[in-house]
């Protein structure tokens, strides 16, 4: 009998929930939902190995995966991306449905589909292979926030992983002598705004020197995604009872991928 990840657990719920998978029932009760995974795990590997109900030729899973299969539904439910109940007169459990909130979430469209961990750091690392390793603690720390509910530390450890890449590519300026000059002043400002008002005025006066691939969107995925972040980081980080939502931390989460990569075309152009 065939065990699987959690993570291969988790993919297929998901591909079902969003409509890329179907499995034998509606989705609208768990047993139904996990038939539905097992059913989609025999389609794709085609083993018989996996264990059937008597009499009624559906597939089951393993009681490792069932196991599994009980941990990440509860933690979809955690999550907000399912709800329980499925109208007025099916209120609780085992009746579930897919909260508008997870319709986004699982949807196709997403422009950067992540769901955990390790999953939101395999994107940066596509995207950004050599990001460095302190801001890439800091942005798992924010996605690991983000799933378990803590939406204020998520914002705030966001805010931190993209200020230290600003920084990072301050150092890497600084450090070259043929582009230290122009940008001296950056380091003169007292503070992190200070610095990034000052960087982006004295860009902006140099933008015709850039390569277009880096000019492209550059306001956007730089000053606009880093006052956004920035925005909401010092809400999250100061005493104001200004909460953000999930969807709002989850486009947070997702701007700052093309801020970062962003950010190191132009380490990667100033080194």
């Amino acid at each position: 009998m065939i065990d699987h990840s959690y993570e291969e657990l988790r993919n297929v719920i998901l591909d079902l929930l969003a409509g890329r998978e179907s499995g034998p029932h509606e989705l609208y009760q768990y047993e139904h939902l996990k038939i539905g995974v097992a059913s989609v795990f025999d389609k794709r590997e085609n083993d018989s190995s996996i264990t059937r109900y008597r009499g009624g030729g559906q597939p089951s899973l393993s009681p490792a995966d069932s196991e599994l299969f009980l941990e990440i539904f509860w933690g979809l439910f955690r999550e907000g991306i399912i709800t329980l109940g499925m109208n007025d007169n099916n209120r609780e459990f085992p009746f579930f449905k897919v909260s508008e909130f997870g319709s986004q979430l699982i949807s196709e469209g997403q422009a950067y589909f992540f769901h955990d961990v390790s999953s939101y750091e395999g994107i940066l690392l596509n995207e950004i292979p050599n990001i460095n390793e302190t801001t890439l603690l800091y942005v798992k720390e924010a996605m690991q926030a983000f799933k378990t509910g803590c939406i204020l530390s998520s914002s705030v450890m966001l805010g931190v992983a993209t200020e230290h890449t600003f920084l990072l590519l301050i150092e890497k300026i600084m450090s070259n002598h043929s582009h230290s000059g122009s940008f001296e002043n950056v380091n003169s400002q007292r503070t992190i705004l200070g610095k990034i008002n000052k960087f982006k005025n004295i860009l902006d006066q140099n933008q015709q020197s850039l390569p277009s691939g880096i000019k492209e969107d550059l306001d956007t995925n730089f000053a606009g995604i880093l006052s956004v972040i920035r925005t909401f980081r010092n809400q999250s980080g100061h005493p104001t009872g200004k909460i953000i939502d999930r969807e709002q931390a989850y486009i947070l989460l997702q701007l700052f991928i093309p801020y970062s990569k962003k950010m190191y075309q132009l380490m990667e152009h100033f080194s």
